[in-house]
């Protein structure tokens, strides 16, 4: 199973648009992770299983979700709610609150992916305006019989190797 992870986009609707386009027939569900600064009825977004960010104003998207992917609980959440900036301590406590085995995030713009005490944390950094990188990125999550892939891709839809990596879970 094949998950596509966006975040932080703030209002760009073309470039959601192509990245749909781009995986439509590689992926079994969109995630976005908030801040798309769009409508949830709207065409860019439609699709996409989202969580609300802070700049999101749009009460239709729920704070955060829990889904199960290929027998493993996943949690959402833009993240500003848990002080992820700072740490991930309270959202590492939120996904064992849920049982989930990974947890998925954005708000910080950093991508970055990594097992933490058997949780496995994914911020597929901001597709807008990325910190620490110069790439704009969003990841493709990939499950298997415990294993995950976790695929970094940029703007255009090339990997980004030194970021990508694989899980046992």
């Amino acid at each position: 199973m094949k998950v596509l992870i966006i975040s932080d986009s703030h209002g760009l609707t073309n470039e959601l648009l192509e990245v749909k386009e781009r995986h439509k027939n590689d992926v079994d569900f969109m995630l976005h992770l908030g801040d798309s600064e769009l409508p949830s009825h709207s065409e860019e977004m439609s699709g996409f299983s989202a969580v609300r960010g802070n700049c999101d104003f749009d009460s239709n998207y729920p704070n955060d979700m829990v889904i199960l992917l290929n027998g493993a609980k996943v949690y959402l959440t833009h993240g500003h709610l848990y002080n992820v900036k700072m740490t991930l301590m309270n959202l590492k406590y939120r996904a064992e609150e849920v049982g989930a085995k990974i947890a998925c995030f954005g708000h910080s713009h950093i991508a970055g992916a990594e097992m933490i005490e058997g949780v496995l944390f994914i911020n597929p950094g901001s597709f807008r305006m990325p910190r620490m990188r110069a790439e704009k990125t969003y990841v493709i999550l990939e499950l298997v019989v415990n294993q995950v892939n976790v695929d970094f891709y940029d703007s255009k839809g090339n990997v980004v190797e030194e970021l990508s990596t694989s899980l046992k879970i």
